[in-house]
C-alpha cells in the first residue's frame, strides 16, 4: 500500500494553505508531520483522508486515483487532538462501532476489543460512558476505535497532547509498533522535536504550508537541507550568527575564529550563516577548539534539571539549554562556549552547505 501526492496543492479562499507537494509514503512506514502550529499539518491530512479535495494536483492510493473519492469510501481512520467518542455508548461500543458497521461477527468483535482495550488500558472501563472517564481516558478509547477498523491509512493528528506525561511517554513507544505491525500507511502530526526523534521512522519538516524536507527522521535531524528546516526541527529553534571565510579560516563574531576542515574547506571564500542548537550552548570552557561569545543575560527558565539562558549577542537572540539549575543575574554579561564540531553553515539564503561534524560522523 502507498499514498502518493503529485504536484497537490490547496488554496483557501485565495490563499495557499499547501503550495505544490510530491510526497510517497510507503506501507508499514511512520511518517511523522513536523511543524508548528499552522504550518500546514491538518491541511495535508485532511487531503490524504478526503475530506479536503486539492486545488490543483492528485492523490493516490495503491495507484489508483482516489482525488474525488469520499472519505466514507476510503480505509482511513483517524484521531485528533480534540477526541470524538460517542456519549451515550459505552467505551465497549464506542470501540466496537466500526466493526459493526463493517458487518463483523460478534465474535470478531468481542476478540478485537478487547484486544485493543487491554493494550490502551481500558479494560476496567469497558461499561464506562466517555464522561466518566479521565481526558486521557477518552483519548485513548477514540485511540482504540481507530485501531480495531484496521484501516490502510492511520492519520493522527498530535493524539497524545491530553495525556498524562507517564503515559505519553509509553504511548510513544507503544503507538509505532501496534500500526506498523498493522501494514498501514501511518501519519503523525506533531509540534514537538522531541516527540519526531522517540517516534522515529520518516519525517515531512513543515513551515508555511511547505514541505521543506522528507527522509528518514535522524537524517532531517542530523542534516537539515536548510536554515529553515533546522529551525522546525530544534526546541527551542536553532540560534544563527554571521560567518564569513577567508582562506582556511571561518570568522565568527567577537574575533572567534576556527579551522576549515573537511567540506567547509572546499568552501569559496565569502560570508555565510552559521548555526548551533540550544542544548550545544555551554558556560564553562570544555575544551581548547571552544568558540567562545560574549553575550548578556535576558531571561532564564528553570525546568527542574535544566535552565533555558535567553541571550542578547549584538542583536542575534540566542537561546541555550544547559544541565543543572543555576543561579545567573539577569541582564549580565556571560561568555557561552560553542563547540566548532556542533557548527552548522548555510549559505546567505539559507541552503545548507556543510552539515555539523558531529552529525556527519553518527
Amino acid at each position: 500500500m502507498t499514498l502518493e501526492f503529485k504536484n497537490v496543492s490547496k488554496l483557501v479562499d485565495g490563499k495557499i494553505h499547501i503550495h505544490p507537494t510530491d510526497l510517497t509514503l510507503e506501507r508499514g512506514t511512520m511518517n511523522v508531520l513536523l511543524g508548528p502550529t499552522q504550518s500546514g499539518k491538518t491541511s495535508l491530512m485532511r487531503l490524504m483522508a478526503g475530506l479536503d479535495v486539492p486545488t490543483e494536483g492528485r492523490v493516490f492510493w495503491e495507484g489508483k486515483d482516489v482525488t474525488g473519492l469520499r472519505v466514507q469510501d476510503r480505509k482511513v481512520a483517524m484521531v485528533y487532538q480534540q477526541f470524538i467518542n460517542y456519549p451515550s455508548m459505552t467505551v465497549y461500543d464506542n470501540i466496537a462501532s466500526p466493526l459493526r458497521l463493517m458487518k463483523k461477527s460478534s465474535a470478531e468483535i468481542d476478540k478485537a476489543v478487547k484486544q485493543a482495550a487491554d493494550l490502551m488500558q481500558l479494560t476496567p472501563m469497558l461499561d464506562r460512558k466517555p464522561l466518566e472517564l479521565s481526558g486521557g481516558q477518552q483519548q485513548r478509547c477514540a485511540l482504540a476505535r481507530a485501531l480495531v477498523k484496521n484501516a490502510g491509512l492511520v492519520l493522527l493528528d498530535e493524539p497524545l497532547a491530553n495525556l498524562d506525561y507517564k503515559l505519553r511517554e509509553e504511548m510513544r513507544v507503544e503507538i509505532p509498533k501496534i500500526f506498523e505491525e498493522s501494514g498501514a500507511v501511518f501519519v503523525y502530526a506533531t509540534t514537538e522535536p522531541e516527540e519526531a526523534l522517540l517516534l522515529g521512522g520518516n519525517t515531512a519538516a513543515l513551515w508555511e504550508g511547505r514541505i521543506t524536507q522528507f527522509d528518514r527522521t535522524p537524517t532531517v535531524y542530523r542534516q537539515p537541507v536548510d536554515a529553515t528546516t533546522a529551525r522546525v526541527f530544534s526546541d527551542p529553534p536553532m540560534n544563527f550568527l554571521q560567518v564569513s571565510k577567508t582562506g582556511s579560516r571561518l570568522m565568527f563574531g567577537d574575533g572567534q575564529s576556527t579551522t576549515a576542515n573537511g567540506q567547509l574547506g572546499a568552501l569559496p571564500d565569502g560570508r555565510y550563516v552559521a548555526g548551533f542548537r540550544p542544548n550545544h550552548v555551554e558556560i564553562n570552557k570544555t575544551g581548547d577548539e571552544d568558540l567562545m561569545f560574549e553575550t548578556r543575560l535576558v531571561v532564564t527558565e528553570l525546568t527542574g534539571s535544566e535552565t533555558f539562558i535567553h541571550l542578547d549577542h549584538h542583536g542575534d537572540k540566542w537561546v541555550g539549554l544547559i544541565h543543572g539549575v543555576h543561579a545567573l543575574e539577569l541582564g549580565s554579561d556571560l561568555s557561552v562556549h560553542i563547540n566548532p564540531e556542533h557548527v552548522y553553515i548555510f549559505s546567505e539564503t539559507g541552503e545548507l552547505v556543510a552539515p555539523a561534524s558531529y552529525a556527519v560522523a553518527a
